[in-house]
This record gives C-alpha cells, sequence and structure tokens, in this order.
C-alpha cells in the first residue's frame, strides 16, 4: 500500500519547493528522513508494568516494536541508577513514517480539546522540527479505559537538506502541519 503524503511530495511537493526557493537540483530539496518517537517512563524502575504498558502503547500508535531506553547515567535526586529503563522509543522510515505523519496531522492532534494550532517555533538549527504531545490518548489506536496511566511523547521529524527553518517550516506546512498562525 502506497503511502499518500509520499506520492503528494513526489508529485506537487518538491516542485513547488524547487520554484519557490529556486534550487537548481532536485537533490537540494528538503526531504523528511525519518520521525523519531520518544515516550519517558519515569516511574518505570519502581513499576515495571508500566513500561510494558507504555511499550505496548507505543508500539500500537507506530505500528512497530519500540526499543527500551536506558539511564546513560545515576541520578541520586531522582533515585535512578545507571542502566534502569526509563523509556521506549520508535524511529520511522519509509511508508510508515508517511502513514504515521497523516494519522498524527488529520485524526490526533484536531482531537487534542481547545487545540489552535501546532507551535511553529519548534525547530533546530539544523531544521529538524520536535513537537511535544501530553497524551497518547488523542490517538485512535489507543482504549481509553486500558490505559494504566496518561503519557506524553515527544514527536521528532527530521527534515534532511534543509538550510533554515523556514525551508522546514514551509515542507512540514505543505505536508499539511497545523501551525498556528
Amino acid at each position: 500500500m502506497a503511502a499518500r503524503l509520499r506520492d503528494k511530495y513526489k508529485s506537487a511537493i518538491a516542485a513547488e519547493m524547487r520554484q519557490q526557493f529556486g534550487y537548481k537540483n532536485v537533490m537540494e530539496i528538503p526531504h523528511l528522513e525519518k520521525i523519531v518517537i520518544n515516550m519517558g517512563v519515569g516511574d518505570g524502575p519502581a513499576d515495571p508494568r508500566l513500561l510494558e504498558g507504555a511499550t505496548s502503547e507505543l508500539s500500537a500508535i507506530a505500528g512497530q516494536k519500540p526499543s527500551i531506553r536506558t539511564a546513560r547515567k545515576s541520578i541520586s535526586n531522582f533515585k535512578l541508577r545507571e542502566g534502569a529503563k526509563i523509556g521506549c522509543m520508535v524511529t520511522l522510515r519509509g511508508d510508515r513514517m508517511y502513514e504515521f505523519m497523516d494519522r498524527l496531522f488529520n485524526v490526533a492532534i484536531p482531537r487534542v480539546r481547545d487545540f489552535r494550532g501546532i507551535s511553529p517555533t519548534g525547530f533546530d538549527k539544523q531544521g529538524n522540527y520536535t513537537l511535544g504531545l501530553r497524551e497518547q490518548t488523542i490517538f485512535p489506536e489507543i482504549k481509553v479505559d486500558a490505559v494504566a496511566k496518561v503519557r506524553g511523547m515527544n514527536v521528532t521529524f527530521v527534515i534532511k537538506n534543509a538550510r533554515s527553518a523556514d525551508e522546514s517550516r514551509e515542507l512540514l506546512r505543505k505536508f499539511g502541519a497545523p501551525f498556528r498562525a
């Protein structure tokens, strides 16, 4: 099954970006390389069932099995030991990436209460965009009554060949990202 947004990028978005920013070569046009979804589970060392729940929820959202992340160093104030399981993450590429982005922009984000658009300021110097979500229950794949604890997650769009945040913002806008005005 072909991803709708990938076909849209190849047929329309790439040509629009090339004309708008004056790229001479097709290889200069910014494109989405991957999407990284990270869910922290701070209570993971105390209750391993919470980490299992977060892993299964992230798996349902992303459509692929997440990897467990461990603490790199001990921090006594947080009662954290080096090597403790504290989160899970998944990296999406190809069709899964485009299908996730389509569901995120068109189904999940509009379900956020009092939604007025996503922040246009979450770009770094390389043009990557990070979006923070407060709860995983905005995704239709998650059954609200089966959730043990509401958790947030970070979604990072890694954009290749973007010379500035403006180019990345325009690329995501053309994909359908609902940025605030």
